[in-house]
């Protein structure tokens, strides 16, 4: 069967920064492994598989190993990919996915996602979660996908070099990835850093389901619901967040890099 496939940058505003995710079209999905295997060969953080008709696009995201429920760098990829390639003249798609409908608008240069706000709890800092950072946070948050770290300030999420390795048996938890963050320097409201390793992305370059957690805990620390957001990866990406209840806007920019044919 032969494909089309992009590849984008997304919350970027010039080629090789924010988060490349690669977008497929399929006229069905097939089975899974052959879902899991196309996204390990593409070796991107993710891969999106869309599946269209009648205007109503299907949408499920890979990373190199696993599905994940959630992502909105791919997301974002594939509003571009139906409104820049496929249909251009929408300026609005709803995506079917297992998070529930996401809607992405568009506007004059960027994109607006609709994301589920995700809510955190603080929990004690552990030994083993402290030297798996290799620095002792200010705090540390969870809920049910990730843990997120409080650091001192935005340097300290700069320079972090992690133990990938005892990060990714924090898994065992039930929580695959870990979240950095501080208040931000240079115009930012705040910066953060993701790693995943147990998913199959030591580091994250841009990650929206990470802002759908960092917006609404520095609501609360800021006391705005409007945030201009940095993740300092080493390719870096900015994200507008707004926090409208339980539900996160992220606002961002796409650049396309490829567009071809895979044959799979």
């Amino acid at each position: 069967m032969r494909v089309p496939i992009y590849q984008v940058d997304a919350f970027a505003s010039r080629r090789f920064s924010g988060n490349p995710a690669a977008v497929m079209l399929l006229p069905e999905y097939p089975i899974d492994s052959l879902l899991q295997a196309v996204a390990a060969e593409n070796n991107l953080a993710e891969t999106a598989f869309l599946v269209g008709a009648n205007g109503e696009y299907q949408l499920r995201w890979f990373t190199p190993t696993v599905e994940v429920p959630l992502c909105g760098h791919a997301t974002m990829a594939s509003a571009a990919v139906v409104m820049e390639k496929l249909e251009r003249q929408r300026n609005t798609v709803t995506f079917h996915t297992k998070s529930g409908d996401i809607k992405v608008n568009r506007t004059q240069d960027t994109y607006v996602m609709d994301f589920p706000a995700r809510f955190s709890e603080p929990i004690a800092i552990t030994e083993d979660l402290g030297a798996a950072l290799g620095i002792v946070p200010v705090e540390v948050y969870a809920n049910q996908f990730n843990y997120m770290a409080l650091l001192q300030n935005a340097q300290q999420v700069r320079d972090l070099v992690p133990d990938l390795v005892a990060i990714a048996g924090l898994a065992a938890t039930g929580r695959t990835g870990i979240i950095v963050t501080a208040a931000g320097d240079t115009g930012y409201d705040f910066i953060s850093r993701y790693f995943a390793p147990a998913k199959g992305i030591p580091e994250d370059p841009v990650t929206g389901a990470a802002h759908c957690m960092l917006a609404p805990f520095w609501a609360t620390r800021l006391g705005k619901t409007a945030f201009h957001a940095y993740q300092a990866s080493p390719r870096g990406g900015e994200v507008i967040c707004r926090l409208n209840g339980d539900r996160v806007e992220l606002e961002g920019k796409c650049v396309f890099y490829l567009e071809g044919v895979a044959e799979i």
